[in-house]
């Protein structure tokens, strides 16, 4: 098997498996339980992951909240917000603003809000899959108060100008939240130069463990208070109770560390073979075409059309390959892809789409023979074998 799904998750890291392994046994202490130090030692160790997560964000470790992952982060950042913000003294303002492109778990949570009374603006991207200064500006009121804006989109790999839009909320003292899923371990991410209050991710999306992930909080200039999503013994600074996941965090630390280790010359490597795939397939397929904007993205990333195909039936031709689609096909009729129906993407080119994220794993043999499969599967792709609907 090809794994070119990265996106979706990442394997774990030798090195990263080899960090958490003790603590599953041999040092399994309860990181709140101070008193003894086989507790005193437990709460080192996720002291040290946090640094190690700064380190990579260029945070402040006391900025950093560990969570079951980004789901849970933005929930917390959004929620978590609008609870507070709803309850301090003389707050105005009850306006929040997203976009149309968001992962569900940004889109679900501030739709929640929408139903408990808040004003909710949603923004579609370009074309091209970015989000614009100008459509933000666009579209904040006197009121609006939170803004959550992603960082990296999850099946384009289209980057926003985050530094942008967070200045003009800041600039009119609007609070802004980043999704950085995608984009952290994989890019270089600095909460200082993007310049956002808040900042979600997830550590499989960088080769660490799945099931634990961070929000970033900044302290000052502006501080943001949260109300947290549920009560319990106060941990994490009282906004995340709940025992702390300590070999997932320690993981996660560690695959912090590992990503500013290999980035530097890990993203350029992927970029390359990106391209090489990218070119090749586009090449050889003559109704092949990308989605989404070819400079303003992640370097591992691309979303292709690849023809007179269904997406779904391609890639079941494709056993030995690991992608994805961006539609779903569900028992009445393959779903469109939302991000790319916002991008004003044609349902039929929407339906052809492969999303293909490559990873530390992969070689240059891979990606040839990668191409290789698709080309093949495209060719002999026959239309009255798929089980869902494909026709232009």
């Amino acid at each position: 098997m090809i794994y070119l799904d990265h996106n979706a998750t990442t394997p774990l890291d030798a090195r990263v498996l080899d960090a958490m392994l003790p603590y599953f046994r041999d040092r399994f202490g309860n990181a709140a339980s101070r008193q003894h130090a086989v507790g005193r030692r437990a709460a080192e160790a996720v002291e040290s992951a946090r640094q190690q997560l700064a380190d990579l964000l260029q945070a402040d470790p006391r900025e950093l909240t560990f969570t079951s992952g980004a789901t849970e982060a933005n929930n917390l950042a959004i929620k978590g917000f609008a609870a507070y913000h709803a309850a301090a003294v003389g707050a105005t303002g009850r306006h929040i603003i997203t976009s149309s492109i968001e992962h569900p778990s940004v889109l679900a949570a501030c739709e929640r809000l929408a139903e408990e009374g808040w004003e909710l603006t949603t923004i579609d991207p370009t074309p091209q899959g970015l989000i614009t200064p100008e459509a933000l500006a666009a579209a904040i009121r006197p009121d609006t108060v939170l803004v959550s804006i992603m960082l990296a989109n999850h099946e384009t790999g289209c980057l926003n100008d985050i530094a942008a839009l967070a200045k003009l909320c800041k600039d009119r003292d609007i609070r802004f939240h980043t999704d950085a899923t995608q984009a952290v371990g994989k890019i270089s991410v600095h909460v200082d130069t993007l310049d956002v209050e808040m900042l979600s991710l997830s550590a499989h999306k960088f080769y660490g463990p799945q099931g634990v992930g961070a929000l970033y909080t900044r302290r000052k200039r502006p501080r943001v208070r949260l109300q947290p999503l549920f009560e319990g013994g106060g941990h994490e600074r009282g906004l995340r109770s709940g025992t702390l996941n300590l070999p997932g965090i320690v993981g996660l630390g560690e695959a912090a560390r590992v990503a500013a280790k290999l980035m530097p010359n890990e993203s350029p490597r992927l970029a390359q073979l990106r391209d090489r795939l990218e070119n090749q397939l586009l090449k050889a397929l003559p109704h092949a075409q990308p989605n989404g904007h070819l400079e303003r993205r992640l370097p591992h990333t691309t979303n292709l059309s690849v023809g007179y195909v269904d997406a779904e039936r391609l890639i079941a031709a494709m056993p030995e390959l690991a992608v994805s689609s961006a539609s779903a096909c569900t028992t009445a009729a393959m779903q469109q892809s939302r991000v790319l129906k916002r991008m004003n993407v044609s349902e039929a080119r929407a339906r052809a789409s492969l999303r293909f994220g490559l990873g530390r794993g992969n070689t240059s043999d891979e990606i040839d023979a990668a191409i290789a499969i698709v080309i093949e599967a495209v060719r002999n792709y026959n239309p009255s074998e798929t089980t869902c609907e494909s026709r232009l």
